[in-house]
């Protein structure tokens, strides 16, 4: 059975803006990197989706951590949560307005883990207990708006396990209490 895990970096307030925040330090790229090589799939929601299409075409300013996350990203199974988009790119697969049953569907058929990448998505996840694994990277700044981490209810958590990665971001796991 497959686990339903949200990450995101935020701010130390809770709010996710990559624009922001800022890119990741090496250290952190390479995790996320690593990370990703090791998921099973991303469930997407349109936004989130529409902002990684980034990495659909090789940039000539790209360095190499750009390139690998690329081709990382590239080859990932994906599933991407829309009422409006009519069409995704390659290896993806677009769901529609039975999410809950797709993504009930995915977690009993499939092993490992499965990232999902959204705030609003995650919020929809969460109101019906489909997340088993919060991942929340705190950066040292403090944004005062934005879009929350935690878009919709605040389900109660227990933390499992924290630490650091590279120079200033600690990560916090949480799972549902």
């Amino acid at each position: 059975m497959a686990k339903l895990v949200y990450g995101l970096s935020q701010s130390l307030d809770g709010y996710v803006d990559h624009l922001e925040i800022g890119p990741p330090d090496p250290a952190l790229s390479r995790h996320f990197i690593e990370q990703a090589r090791g998921l099973t799939g991303v469930v997407y929601g349109r936004r989130m989706y529409e902002i990684m299409r980034y990495w659909d075409d090789d940039l000539p300013d790209w360095d190499a951590e750009d390139r690998d996350f690329a081709a990382v990203w590239r080859g990932q199974r994906k599933w991407v949560v829309s009422r409006s988009l009519k069409s995704v790119g390659p290896d993806a697969t677009l769901v529609g307005n039975d999410f809950e049953a797709v993504i009930r569907e995915l977690k009993a058929q499939l092993d490992g883990e499965i990232d999902v990448a959204g705030p609003d998505l995650a919020g929809s996840l969460t109101n019906l207990g489909l997340i088993d694994e919060y991942r929340l990277y705190l950066h040292p700044v403090v944004l005062g708006r934005g879009t929350p981490f935690f878009s919709g209810p605040r389900p109660p958590l227990r933390l499992v396990a924290s630490d650091r990665i590279g120079e200033d971001v600690i990560r916090l796991t949480y799972v549902p209490a």
